[in-house]
């Protein structure tokens, strides 16, 4: 199948497909006489594994490491529970520190005014011009 095919059937985009090939994360397709890309099955089943890794949020080196011991039948599965490991709990710290920015946000919100005068406790926070502290309230005329 071409290159095209390939995107439909992994729900990879062509382009996509190419940045991986130029990457190494895949080999580069065969070419047909006309020199357009050919892939079979075998390429199009890696694609969608690269694909259900990049969605689940593994870095491009995590997915590389984990295709290949897929590919691997000789692997340890320990490896792969390894960098399972890591990722969620690099995805718990990333989870911590959205928490964090919602609370900061929340409660520069709380104490912006929201009215007709320039003053904005957000911007304020944001230009490290000032720092609210947690029991401050904006007092309203």
């Amino acid at each position: 199948m071409n290159i095209g095919e390939a995107s439909e059937a992994s729900g990879v985009s062509a382009k996509m497909i190419r940045y991986y090939e130029q990457i190494g994360l895949i080999s580069p397709a065969t070419r047909a006489d006309n020199n357009y890309r050919l892939y079979g099955d075998q390429e199009v089943h890696n694609l969608r594994f690269i694909k259900r890794a990049r969605t689940l949020g593994f870095s491009l080196e995590e997915t590389e490491a984990l295709l290949k011991l897929w590919q691997d039948k000789a692997r340890e599965s320990s490896a792969v529970k390894a960098i399972a490991l890591t990722h969620i709990a690099d995805l718990e710290r990333k989870i911590e520190d959205m928490r964090s920015m919602v609370k900061t946000l929340s409660h520069l919100a709380h104490c912006c005014g929201g009215d007709h005068r320039p003053d904005c406790p957000i911007l304020d926070d944001l230009a490290g011009s000032r720092t609210i502290k947690t029991d401050e309230r904006r007092e309203r005329p």
